[in-house]
């Protein structure tokens, strides 16, 4: 029976509010069992003004209060992206007031060219876990870079998700600065390996160049001394105490050498080339020595400029040489200016004698017709006749003696005359014309042989006058005790020239008197009637036009005299004329 049925109407009102008090209590008692447990931590009390929250310290308070102090952003973010919870860290990175952030959209904070990877986030977020970096426009409407790490959590039917978000623009710049250490790091590593490798360079350098005999150093890539070897300690008498400085070595350099040297010097530093330079270096004994300088960079592998290499070698003995070398030249110069002078006044004298003793020898000559017509031949003695005939005579040798230096006199001042092709046979079969007394009256026989080459490059009449002579002195000189037999041939020789030969079997020549036998005025026969002229005027000719003259002679037995004749400035042969 209920008690609402049997009790009178206070009584049922009565057990009407102790229910209602039995709930409340009972409502007490669970509240007070969750606040022990720990389920709630706050409480909302219905005041006169209005619901007032009262927090109790739970069993989760530890965690709430690290949340609200860690340095990362914390948010928890509903189905939309509603901010639902944010600790005071995200409200600050995001430079906005805690109480615009919740219950308000996160993606505002999502630029728009990050809300494609913002909802890839988002829905792997939702699946479970995903992490990643993007940029967040802050409430001023800067961009910073974060980093974000997304969880799902459930409570009870309720799903969201919970956010960490990490500020990563300290570290990048943390990163960058990591990066520029290293890389600083990296360039001193390289820059003391290339020193260890110039170290090692510069020791290896040193210990070749002390066993050179020469003086040698070495200098740094910016031109600062580095090394001297003992050979210029021992060359100078410097001290190897002495601290190598950069101008250790320059007051041994003679002064007026320093300027060119410092010159080239700096010319290597600035142009990275080698080069060359002669100097004096003053000895241990005070004395200057000429030295041949030599400079060279040395590169390592990939080719950079590791050092300078230099080496000095005595030169003083080969630049006296040179010196007197040329100093010779010099007195040389002279003495052929000197013999050109006299050559000069030796010619104006031939052609001066020549031209003032032709008066007298005429006058003579005059004379002795004059003689003649006085002392009739009929009525003369015999012994006036001989001597008219023996002045006769002189005055004739006269004659032809100062038609020879006048002769000389022109072939000096002509030097020569010009070359041009000219036909052989028709100037020897001339000469043999003016010479066939002669040939009749030794009985000598001439055998003629120039098909090789009928046509050669020469003055026309030195040509003749060279025919002339060399035939002439074959036929002159015979061997009385055999045939005469001379011969005239021609062939091509070496370097383009011509070789014109004439052989005799006659008296032959001693060698030994070849310098006396191209000599003016020389003789080496004096059985035979001859001025001595002919064979010099014969080599200044042949000289003249650039050819030579040679003699190949035995004596008793015969000679042979070569005429190299040049051939035209172009080098080709002279064409064949008709003849």
């Amino acid at each position: 029976m209920s008690p609402d049925s049997s009790l009178p109407g206070t009584a049922g009102a009565l057990a009407r509010e102790n229910e209602a008090l039995r709930q409340q209590l009972q409502e007490a008692e669970d509240l007070i069992a969750a606040i022990r447990t720990g389920t709630i931590d706050a409480l909302a009390v219905q005041g006169a003004d209005g619901p007032r929250i009262f927090t109790l310290e739970g069993a989760d308070q530890t965690y709430r209060t690290l949340i609200e102090q860690m340095n990362e952003g914390a948010l928890l973010l509903g189905q939309d992206a509603t901010i639902l919870y944010c600790n005071a860290c995200l409200a600050g990175l995001l430079a906005a007031p805690l109480h615009t952030l919740m219950g308000f959209s996160f993606n505002r904070f999502v630029p728009a060219e990050a809300e494609a990877y913002w909802a890839e986030l988002m829905a792997a977020g939702w699946a479970g876990k995903s992490r990643g970096e993007m940029i967040l426009r802050d409430e001023d409407g800067r961009l910073r870079p974060f980093a974000l790490a997304l969880n799902v959590l459930s409570f009870g039917d309720a799903r969201m998700v919970a956010v960490i978000a990490t500020d990563v623009s300290a570290h990048r710049e943390i990163s960058a600065i990591r990066a520029q250490v290293a890389e600083q790091n990296a360039q001193l590593e390289r820059q003391q390996e290339a020193l260890r490798a110039q170290a090692q360079a510069v020791a290896e350098t040193s210990r070749i160049l002390e066993g050179l005999p020469h003086i040698a150093w070495t200098a740094s890539p910016e031109g600062k001394p580095s090394y001297l070897n003992l050979s210029w300690y021992n060359y100078t008498g410097q001290s190897t105490t002495v601290h190598f400085e950069k101008n250790s070595t320059l007051s041994y350099l003679h002064p007026d050498d320093l300027p060119e040297v410092m010159r080239r010097w700096r010319e290597c530093l600035g142009s990275g080339r080698d080069a060359e330079v002669e100097s004096r270096i003053r000895d241990a004994q005070g004395n200057y020595r000429w030295m041949l300088g030599r400079i060279r960079p040395s590169h390592n592998e990939v080719g950079e400029l590791v050092q300078w290499i230099g080496t000095y070698t005595d030169i003083h003995e080969h630049k006296l040489a040179l010196d007197r070398i040329d100093q010779a030249q010099r007195e040389l110069r002279e003495n052929n200016q000197q013999l050109t002078r006299v050559n000069i006044d030796l010619d104006n004298f031939i052609y001066t004698a020549s031209h003032d003793l032709r008066a007298p020898i005429t006058n003579i000559e005059g004379l002795l017709d004059t003689l003649r017509q006085e002392l009739p031949e009929d009525h003369r003695p015999a012994e006036v006749t001989s001597v008219l005939e023996m002045m006769q005579d002189s005055v004739d040798r006269f004659k032809r003696t100062i038609g020879y230096l006048t002769d000389i006199s022109k072939l000096q001042k002509e030097n020569t005359l010009p070359n041009g092709p000219v036909n052989l046979q028709p100037v020897i079969e001339d000469v043999c014309q003016d010479l066939q007394p002669l040939i009749r009256a030794v009985g000598g026989r001439l055998s003629v042989a120039i098909e090789a080459c009928p046509t050669v490059y020469f003055a026309e009449k030195n040509l003749r006058s060279v025919v002339y002579n060399l035939l002439s002195n074959a036929f002159k000189y015979h061997a009385p005790d055999r045939p005469c037999q001379v011969s005239i041939r021609c062939r091509p020789a070496a370097s383009g020239y011509t070789a014109l030969e004439v052989q005799d079997n006659g008296l032959g020549l001693n060698m030994s008197g070849e310098q006396k036998l191209f000599g003016m005025f020389q003789r080496l026969h004096d059985h035979v009637e001859g001025s001595g002229i002919g064979l010099y005027m014969v080599k200044k000719m042949v000289e003249n036009a650039g050819g030579r003259i040679e003699v190949n002679s035995q004596l008793h037995q015969g000679s042979t005299f070569t005429v190299f004749l040049p051939a035209p400035a172009g080098g080709a042969a002279p064409a064949v004329l008709p003849g």
